[in-house]
């Protein structure tokens, strides 16, 4: 059963699904699409026009984290929920505390303003990207960095929400942004932990060649 991914690869939220087929090595076909603008198909694949999307033989879903958790069911082999109802609780909710609170800010103000509207000639909003910086993120950071608990994955073991808090924080970071390593040092390292696993670096560096080339056409 053929499964094909729908999205565009600088999208944190197709960013996370690519992580989870990467770390369980499922085969798939990528298949770009934009997050906006859609063509009148895709919505009989995902009704809102969202991405990432998928359709695995004649099955389709979309929303990125019932995805997630789709490929976790029947594919996965790495437990990335943990091994409790009390940790899957727990990563379904650091999971929606990064698709809900981190991503309007690392993704939509930050990345958006700073990488996306260069592109098409709007100008970038620094204002809103300072207040996202100095008041609006810190407290998101602080609670974070309290989950983590001095440890190097929120549960002890590498889990979803590693993947999902990690995908808006490269947002972040593409967005010309680093964490303060010296206030929140448990994120940073959370960072640079799921950035450097193996199946993540490849897909980094795709992106990253993307970007370059975004950048110059800008």
């Amino acid at each position: 059963m053929s499964l094909t991914v729908y999205g565009a690869i600088l999208s944190p939220f197709v960013r996370k699904i690519r992580i989870i087929l990467a770390e369980h090595q499922i085969e798939h076909e990528l298949v770009a699409q934009a997050p906006f603008k859609q063509p009148d198909w895709y919505y009989e694949i995902s009704p809102l026009g969202r991405i990432p999307a998928i359709k695995d033989g004649d099955f389709t879903l979309a929303d990125s984290a019932v995805i997630a958790q789709y490929l976790e069911e029947s594919r996965g082999k790495l437990h990335l929920y943990g091994a409790s109802a009390q940790e899957a609780a727990r990563v379904r909710w650091l999971e929606k505390f990064a698709d809900y609170e981190l991503a309007p800010l690392a993704t939509f103000t930050c990345f958006r303003n700073r990488v996306l509207k260069p592109l098409i000639g709007e100008p970038c909003d620094e204002q809103a990207i300072s207040k996202a910086l100095t008041e609006q993120l810190p407290p998101l950071f602080d609670y974070l960095e309290q989950e983590l608990g001095g440890q190097d994955f929120f549960l002890g073991t590498y889990s979803l929400a590693d993947i999902a808090v990690a995908s808006q924080l490269i947002n972040l970071a593409h967005g010309g942004e680093a964490i303060d390593s010296a206030r929140w040092p448990g994120l940073a390292g959370l960072l640079r932990r799921v950035s450097d696993r193996q199946g993540v670096a490849g897909l980094l560096a795709d992106e990253q060649r993307l970007l370059a080339k975004m950048t110059q056409r800008g």
